[in-house]
């Protein structure tokens, strides 16, 4: 008698037969239609925009670009020491590249943020491109990076983009 896979497969009957009981093949896995993958409805460009933004969302709230940025100050190297280690209020830098996407989000809540603490903080802009020996010397490897001093010591770091509730609370523990 020749032997089969599924004779070798299958138990022996509990009558002690030594006969092969033949089992039905299992039916090929096919996958099922992905349902669970395919929207139920369509959402438009709008819809998904709109339910996107309601997380986390950096808002500007100046009115013109312009008069925002004029509350940042650059710095680079000849200045730095004046500029950030000689001043007695808080000073916020933020070191950013003009290609980098999540910087350009950074400058409008920066700029608000220097126009509602006017005064009490300074806020400053470093271009890490044009100005490497700063970058270096503070160790940074990610922009965009903000830190902030106090008397000419460094206190935070920031990295990355974050929302400007998060960078104003940090800004009120050291003013």
């Amino acid at each position: 008698m020749p032997t089969t896979a599924a004779a070798i497969a299958s138990p022996p009957s509990p009558g002690g037969s030594t006969t092969a009981r033949r089992r039905k093949p299992l039916p090929l896995l096919r996958p099922r239609a992905a349902s669970f993958l395919q929207p139920t409805r369509r959402l438009t460009a709008r819809a998904v925009a709109a339910s996107a933004g309601r997380r986390d969302r950096v808002v500007c709230k100046a009115k013109d670009a312009s008069s925002a940025t004029d509350h940042v100050g650059d710095v680079g190297e000849q200045t730095w020491d004046e500029a950030v280690l000689g001043c007695e209020t808080a000073v916020l830098v933020e070191f950013w590249a003009p290609w980098c996407g999540p910087c350009r989000l950074m400058h409008p809540v920066i700029a608000d943020l220097a126009k509602a603490y006017a005064g009490r903080l300074r806020c400053l802009r470093v271009n890490t491109d044009e100005n490497q020996e700063v970058a270096t010397r503070y160790g940074i490897r990610s922009i965009p990076t903000i830190l902030i001093f106090s008397k000419g010591e460094r206190k935070e770091t920031i990295i990355g983009a974050v929302a400007d509730t998060a960078l104003a609370a940090t800004v009120d523990r050291f003013l």
